[in-house]
């Protein structure tokens, strides 16, 4: 079955990854964004698509609203409810449109998930998988910038003599 989808542990993937925003604690609004666009350009670069839930219950004042894309959601749990409650709910649920993967460093959590059918990463293995995929869309540019100069050098080459 193709990957439908990745579910993320916020905050579970924050506290695996202390060079994500140094100096900033794990559950700031800085750690956050910078997690955020990294993800995003991870789904830019792969076409999977990622939900990455943050427990918000008693979040302070100016926590973000949740943010939503055909291929990029952010999510935020309400009163009452944690990620967790919502990584396991979106498991179940996509589990019948293909492979789920749920990335988080929680073994209740992998326990409960991979019952459902879905599969599970850990946080340190996902952060290589981002690094990859970052490496990958690098190499890609630098081929297709190389490819372009090319092709303008050539579209720009003085005819040669006795040519015209």
């Amino acid at each position: 079955m193709a990957l439908v989808r990745i579910l993320i542990d916020g905050y579970s993937l924050l506290h695996a990854w202390p060079e994500l925003a140094p100096g900033a604690p794990r559950h700031s609004a800085r750690a956050r964004d910078e997690l955020i666009q990294i993800l995003t350009q991870f789904h830019d670069a792969t076409g999977e698509p990622v939900t990455v839930f943050f427990d918000g219950a008693g979040a302070p004042p100016g926590t973000p609203k949740p943010h939503s894309s055909r291929g990029m959601e952010v999510l935020f749990s309400g009163a009452g409810q944690t990620a967790d409650d919502l990584i396991e709910r979106a498991a179940h649920r996509f589990q019948a449109f293909g492979e789920v993967l749920v990335v988080t460093n929680d073994l209740t959590e992998r326990d409960l998930v991979s019952g459902f059918g879905s599969s599970f990463s850990s946080c340190e293995n996902f952060i290589r998988r981002l690094g990859g995929a970052q490496d990958e869309l690098q190499e890609d540019l630098e081929n297709y910038n190389r490819a372009q100069r090319e092709a303008f050098r050539r579209a720009n080459r003085p005819p040669a003599p006795g040519k015209s």
